[in-house]
């Protein structure tokens, strides 16, 4: 096991590629962990990484768990619980996204500034665990700090990044075209199925929190297409340099 790093990773779709600028020390299978689930979903490859980038020792998570599974949300979210366990500090979660904002194209980066929770079930339902409050404050989950080294770091890299408002869904079907109109409606930029139940388990243990989407298909304004999963992959796949390198940068910073 490595020694106390202080941020983790979470690699979702497509993202996996991002296990190539690592320096691996160490791996652990899921299935080697007691109570952890397994990801079912291809392109998930479900181990935990110890290792550094961007000079810093830090923790991937290479395939994250959905409740589309059939898990429970304290399942989904128990990684975090683990995470906060071991001495983690700063999350850090990617996700491939559906866009809705007109100024967005297939391959773009958006930085997550907030997100709208349209699960049927919140993670922290249920007696709650200590010291994480009873009701917490989801007025920042997104650091701000984390954002500014974010945007600084995409200028300086000539690499083109939004930001926006994610809605999280349960999943696992795509979006109809009325559903992504009504997203829109409530100020919604980009929709997955992720993401979403960590971060509110990451600000309940009091984790710093940074996110990014990288928007592989398009709806919401007239031009919406049938999509999918591998297409989904192909342009998460097709953005990994992009993300890669203000990930690397985000983390020699932090």
């Amino acid at each position: 096991m490595h020694a106390n790093p202080e941020t983790a990773i979470i690699l979702g779709s497509g993202l996996g590629k991002l296990v190539d600028e690592i320096d691996i020390e160490s791996e652990i299978a899921y299935s080697d962990i007691p109570n952890m689930p397994v990801s079912t979903v291809e392109g998930h490859a479900g181990k935990l990484l110890f290792g550094k980038l961007g000079g810093k020792d830090i923790m991937a998570m290479q395939g994250r768990f959905h409740y589309y599974e059939g898990y429970s949300m304290k399942e989904v979210t128990f990684p975090i619980r683990v995470m906060h366990a071991i001495g983690i500090k700063n999350l850090i979660v990617s996700n491939a996204a559906g866009g809705m904002n007109p100024q967005f194209s297939i391959g773009d980066l958006m930085i997550i500034e907030d997100h709208i929770n349209s699960f049927p079930e919140n993670p922290l339902r249920g007696k709650n665990i200590e010291p994480g409050p009873r009701f917490p404050s989801m007025h920042e989950a997104y650091d701000k700090q984390f954002i500014s080294i974010v945007e600084k770091a995409a200028e300086e890299l000539s690499i083109k990044v939004h930001k926006g408002v994610y809605v999280g869904t349960a999943g696992p079907t795509f979006e109809t075209p009325a559903e992504y109109r009504m997203f829109r409606s409530w100020g919604a930029d980009a929709v997955g199925m992720s993401t979403v139940p960590e971060v509110i388990v990451a600000v309940h243990c009091g984790l710093r929190v940074f996110g990014m989407s990288v928007i592989t298909d398009l709806g919401g304004f007239g031009n919406i297409v049938e999509v999918s999963h591998e297409e989904v992959q192909e342009a998460a796949d097709s953005a990994q340099p992009k993300m890669t390198a203000l990930m690397r940068e985000l983390i020699k910073n932090i």
